[in-house]
């Protein structure tokens, strides 16, 4: 182990390079994005895995029967020895848009380091899960005991609609005995986390219209209420006076055996002095194991550009995460029904669907996690946590329904200050190389993990 973390020391600094490289990609998937830099950011990881020993590394897409395509993913592999498992490593190279660039400490896609933090749009989510596999991968040269296949994506950004397609199509490229998904958080700086259960997502938009067009709102308001206070009013109904969930039809998991200091959590989310937590139960358990509705958008009119009208229509979209152990349609349509239920007076209410995307729980006992836990713990010097996380990933669930007998590891490139998704994201350089360590030593380890034992 000594010398395999010494070859990880000794690369660190190209492989800091190499991520910087990767962060001055502007590789936005969303709309906002230009395809074209999509592209480079695959390419350029192609190269990088060829340099990393791999000799079969190919950009590819997927088409689907109507002749759209995915964004350009990579794919790499290389054989193992007779007999031993095959593990596939996942991460994605495109990255969430900047928001607004005011918001930023320095320009998003010109990496800079601060106090041993490397900040920059994707720095974390999931660049950084790139460099671990590359990584692992150099410091492990010609001492790879397993067959490894490596599949970046391109569109994780997006909801990875094109990912099923990939499955279908590359199906058998893609098959392995553990996976190992780079695009988690870990504890702390300083402790390692398995990420054991995620949530699943739903999403929908909801309209709530009132008038034919916007009137004056002297000479109507009063006996007319605009569509605004029409919608937050719906809005409001979805939680109960403690800030919980109040949508019939969804369900919640156990209590998490960890919970989180309400002081640690506050100062990671950002809450301001004297907002109350919503909900009850611990922390951890609010945040993983039950559901939580959010308002992630809202069209009204803006106040730059409102008048004394009374508006007509107004739109949410709703973002609703889901426990594990929630069928996403059960909870899509307990969402809808609620809606359609609660718009006051009589106003007219249009539900739309959205992203649906299920739910994920791990065995905790499987010889591949307790592999995985001795690395960590040799890399960190610290335990692992077994943790949820409250975001979603929903192609993980599709990995294990393509390959019912893999192990799936979900592990940590981020910590709890990476501020991933948002202004002056970033990663822990020092946390990196023990991820890069930990990511080697579970490879070198998995030749013992007897195939389809996942």
């Amino acid at each position: 182990m000594d010398d395999l973390r010494r070859r990880v020391a000794d690369q660190f600094p190209d492989l800091r390079r190499d991520l910087e490289d990767l962060v001055r990609i502007p590789s936005v998937s969303g709309p906002s994005g230009d395809p074209a830099e999509v592209g480079r950011s695959a390419d350029a990881v192609a190269e990088l895995l060829r340099s990393a020993g791999l000799d079969d590394v190919e950009v590819v897409t997927a088409t689907s029967s109507d002749g759209r395509s995915s964004a350009p993913a990579v794919l790499a592999h290389r054989p193992g020895p007779a007999g031993s498992p095959t593990v596939m490593l996942y991460a994605h190279h495109d990255v969430q848009p900047i928001g607004r660039p005011s918001s930023w400490t320095s320009a998003p896609f010109e990496p800079v380091e601060r106090g041993g933090r490397l900040y920059g749009r994707g720095a974390a989510d999931d660049k950084a899960g790139v460099v671990a596999h590359l990584g692992a991968l150099r410091a492990l040269g010609d001492d790879v005991p397993v067959g490894v296949t490596v599949f970046v994506e391109g569109e994780e950004e997006i909801g990875s609609p094109g990912f099923g397609l990939f499955l279908d199509q590359f199906r058998d490229r893609l098959a392995a005995d553990v996976i190992v998904v780079a695009d988690s958080v870990n504890w702390a700086v300083g402790v390692p986390a398995l990420t054991t259960s995620l949530r699943g997502l739903v999403e929908c938009e909801v309209e709530v219209r009132v008038l034919e067009h916007a009137v004056h709102s002297g000479m109507f308001g009063g006996p007319v209420l605009d569509a605004v206070t029409l919608l937050c009013r719906v809005i409001a109904t979805l939680h109960d006076d403690d800030g919980q969930v109040a949508v019939e039809g969804l369900v919640s998991g156990p209590e998490p055996e960890v919970d989180l200091d309400e002081a640690r959590f506050r100062a990671e989310s950002s809450l301001l002095p004297g907002t109350a937590l919503a909900g009850t139960g611990t922390i951890t358990g609010r945040l993983w194991t039950k559901p939580a509705i959010a308002v992630v958008g809202l069209d009204a009119t803006p106040v730059d550009h409102a008048s004394n009208t009374l508006a007509a229509s107004a739109r949410a979209k709703l973002s609703l995460r889901i426990a594990p152990g929630q069928d996403p349609a059960a909870a899509a349509a307990a969402l809808r029904r609620h809606l359609e239920q609660h718009v006051p007076l009589g106003a007219q209410v249009t539900v739309s669907d959205g992203e649906l995307g299920k739910a994920f729980q791990a065995p905790t006992d499987s010889p591949a996690m307790a592999v995985a836990r001795s690395a960590f713990a040799d890399a960190w010097g610290a335990e692992p946590v077994d943790t949820g996380i409250g975001g979603s990933i929903p192609f993980v669930a599709d990995l294990l329904e393509a390959y019912p007998r893999a192990a799936i590891l979900v592990t940590g490139v981020e910590d709890p200050d990476s501020r991933a998704h948002g202004a002056d994201e970033s990663v822990h350089l020092a946390e990196l190389q023990k991820v890069v360590l930990a990511e080697a030593l579970l490879i070198s380890r998995l030749a013992a993990v007897r195939p389809g034992a996942g």
